[in-house]
């Protein structure tokens, strides 16, 4: 007997299509690599001071997506303003923004002659082509990813459990930190795994706002990219790398949520 909840037979084989798209291009890289050298290329000074340095300017981002982008996902989730309804599409924007014009924008911004960059450099705060700019270029295409996670978090959590708790005297910051943002906790942290990966691939906007100036600003993903005329055996070395250090957030995700299944 069918279960009520039981696919249509057909839809198993755009699906299986679909996976195969994805999973055939990582199978390339690792047919690819040169598994014997494969760890002195990835051991390499340059590869691991780019390693070293997404790592530190992703977990930096995602601290600044989770502080900005927390009070962002409420406002659009509970505000009824019209402003902020006509602003919504503005803070998406970045998705689908080519990163490329997003780290020009950037520059415009923040670089030396930007609306606030040239009184920034007046004051001595330079930003652009900096460790900085890489952290502000990861945080712009990835504090979207984190709003929309905590938006759809907080919708479906409702507010219910707030007014509860404040009609029983709770004071607004008391049912913020026992009240809402327990409630939230598990969107957050799908939105910071999201927020942190989407930055540790983040190239256009970086290369843009920030350049590549080695142990600078030279992340993974631009070490690859510079990689791969050069010696390709290195450049297909490190985008395994970046695929494994990806998948391992990505499915650390997954365990969690398995785990709280469970």
């Amino acid at each position: 007997m069918r279960r009520p909840n039981d696919l249509p037979g057909w839809v198993y084989v755009p699906a299986a299509i679909g996976a195969s798209f994805v999973l055939l291009p990582l199978v390339g890289i690792a047919v690819k690599v040169d598994w014997p050298h494969f760890w002195s290329l990835i051991s390499s000074p340059s590869a691991t001071a780019a390693l070293a340095l997404s790592l530190r300017t992703a977990t930096a981002s995602t601290v600044l997506c989770v502080l900005l982008g927390v009070p962002m996902a409420l406002v659009l989730a509970r505000s009824q303003a019209r402003i902020v309804r006509l602003l919504r599409p503005l803070v998406l924007l970045p998705l689908v923004l080519p990163p490329v014009v997003g780290g020009i924008a950037l520059l415009y911004a923040f670089g030396r002659l930007g609306l606030l960059g040239r009184y920034l450099d007046a004051a001595g705060i330079h930003i652009a082509f900096t460790t900085t700019a890489v952290v502000l270029a990861q945080t712009f295409v990835s504090l979207p990813f984190l709003v929309i996670a905590l938006e759809g978090a907080a919708r479906t959590a409702g507010a219910d459990f707030e007014m509860v708790a404040a009609t029983l005297g709770a004071r607004p910051s008391a049912v913020w930190w026992r009240v809402t943002l327990p409630l939230l906790t598990p969107g957050l942290i799908s939105g910071a795994v999201l927020a942190f990966a989407r930055s540790l691939g983040e190239f256009g906007a970086t290369l843009t706002f920030a350049g590549s100036r080695e142990g600078v600003t030279r992340t993974l993903p631009l070490a690859i990219y510079l990689q791969r005329v050069s010696d390709a055996d290195a450049a297909a070395a490190m985008s395994l790398l970046l695929v494994a250090v990806a998948a391992v957030v990505v499915l650390g995700l997954g365990v969690r949520r398995l785990g709280g299944v469970g």
